[in-house]
């Protein structure tokens, strides 16, 4: 079996561990409920996990093509370099997962860019403490796009 295989089928976790893995959500979580909200109720409508899209954006706003991710900060790399020093369980599969999740955000952002989107990415702390500022960076970016 290929490596790379063996790190992404061949996981030893303990039932608690999957038990609490299993319950991540892929859409429509608090932080985005949160965010999209606040949005809605300031006259911005938009697309909740627009499959049109490259990379299904959390909040599509079609009208400004602005696509908007909310970014978990395990999932995403947020402070990689030291995070990762600290991983001690299946320390091989998770350098690999998180760091393929990093490049795949890359390459998704390079696709919206070709096709004239602007990619706004937030991490999960940041809607949950300080949703008013991702607000504003939304509304400066409609406000660019109306001036191009």
């Amino acid at each position: 079996m290929r490596k790379d295989l063996e790190l992404r089928y061949n996981l030893k976790t303990d039932k608690k561990t999957s038990k609490r893995m299993s319950k991540v959500k892929l859409k429509r979580g608090p932080l985005e409920n949160t965010l999209a909200q606040k949005l809605w109720y300031q006259g911005i409508r938009y697309r909740r996990n627009y499959k049109n899209l490259p990379g299904l954006p959390d909040i599509a706003i079609t009208k400004y093509k602005i696509a908007v991710f909310i970014d978990g900060e395990f999932w995403n790399g947020f402070n990689w370099e030291q995070r990762k020093q600290r991983l001690k369980r299946n320390r091989e599969y998770w350098i690999n997962k998180i760091e393929t999740n990093m490049k795949r955000d890359k390459h998704k952002d390079d696709e919206l860019r070709k096709i004239g989107w602007i990619s706004l990415h937030f991490w999960g702390n940041t809607v949950k403490n300080n949703v008013d500022y991702c607000i504003e960076l939304i509304h400066f970016y409609i406000k660019y796009n109306n001036d191009l």
